[in-house]
């Protein structure tokens, strides 16, 4: 049996495209995230609720495995508080 898996690509360009993201509880999760150019402070993410903060190298992707066990919104940052997101697990 293959395992279902929800992944979607957020491209990085002085935002974040798209900036909300809706995934399916209890179905495995990835968000890819690739930054494209050095628009903006958008090179760190911050996930305050899950305590990630990462670097985002232009042109390289950063996966983040998604636990969707439980619904809920998580807001999402760059390292500057300026550009936003959220995941919506529903």
């Amino acid at each position: 049996m293959v395992e279902k898996k929800q992944s979607i690509v957020v491209v990085v360009d002085g935002g974040y495209h798209p900036d909300t993201v809706k995934l399916t509880k209890g179905i495995p999760a990835e968000i890819i995230f690739k930054r494209i150019s050095d628009k903006g402070c958008v090179d760190t993410i911050v996930f305050p609720k899950l305590g990630i903060k990462r670097f985002l190298p232009i042109n390289e992707q950063q996966i983040f495995s998604i636990n969707t066990d439980k619904a809920g919104e998580y807001q999402f940052h760059c390292g500057m508080d300026m550009a936003y997101g959220k995941v919506i697990i529903k």
